[in-house]
């Protein structure tokens, strides 16, 4: 089985990528949807969660208040790193547990689509590091058209991600998402045939 870690910035594409190789045969696994899975109520990671922060992100059903939470570690780097301390160790045990099990079933080509794949040190869960790129001023139109945020606003979210540079150091496959969505199912069918179709391991090998 091939696992690829599919990562960029925001608006660069990746979910675009993602849904293109699901496509062709590949089985998704969201981190988002990880994450939202290990906030379920009085798991071990919402009891951490809510040892560390208090009672105030608790919502009335139990559940995780994000809001209240994103309120405390955002502009907080010693907040936000306590909580990714919690998080990624505990998010990347049930995404292997997931990739387990989908081997078992005998899927043979698996996307963890996340986008803190590289700082969240989940890098050994893949075989294959995907990174979707995309200029910046694309971006900013992309993200206006869907969110109405300002473009101040845009900016100050993508230079507070990873850079592209850096993500890129660890990249197998660069995605160059510049043009139409007709040229990124070329350059994405172009890749599916050429790294998992023929097999291709991440050191490049066959």
């Amino acid at each position: 089985m091939q696992v690829i870690g599919l990562t960029g910035g925001i608006g660069s594409g990746k979910t675009a990528v993602s849904a293109l190789v699901q496509e062709f045969g590949a089985v998704l696994i969201d981190a988002d949807k990880v994450g939202h899975d290990a906030y379920i109520p009085h798991t071990e990671a919402w009891e951490e969660v809510v040892a560390t922060f208090g009672p105030q992100v608790v919502a009335d059903d139990e559940q995780i208040d994000r809001k209240a939470l994103g309120g405390i570690v955002f502009g907080d780097p010693e907040a936000l790193a306590k909580l990714n301390a919690i998080m990624h160790p505990k998010m990347a045990t049930m995404i292997q547990e997931r990739i387990k099990g989908l081997e078992r079933d005998g899927v043979k080509t698996v996307v963890l689509e996340a986008a803190i794949l590289i700082e969240a040190n989940w890098l050994p869960l893949v075989d294959q590091v995907w990174v979707v790129t995309a200029p910046e001023d694309q971006v900013v139109a992309r993200i206006q058209a869907r969110n109405n945020l300002s473009e101040e606003a845009i900016r100050s979210r993508i230079h507070s991600q990873l850079s592209n540079d850096e993500r890129v150091k660890h990249a197998h496959v660069v995605i160059e998402n510049a043009g139409s969505h007709a040229d990124l199912k070329e350059t994405v069918t172009r890749l599916w045939q050429s790294r998992i179709e023929a097999g291709v391991t991440s050191d490049g090998s066959g």
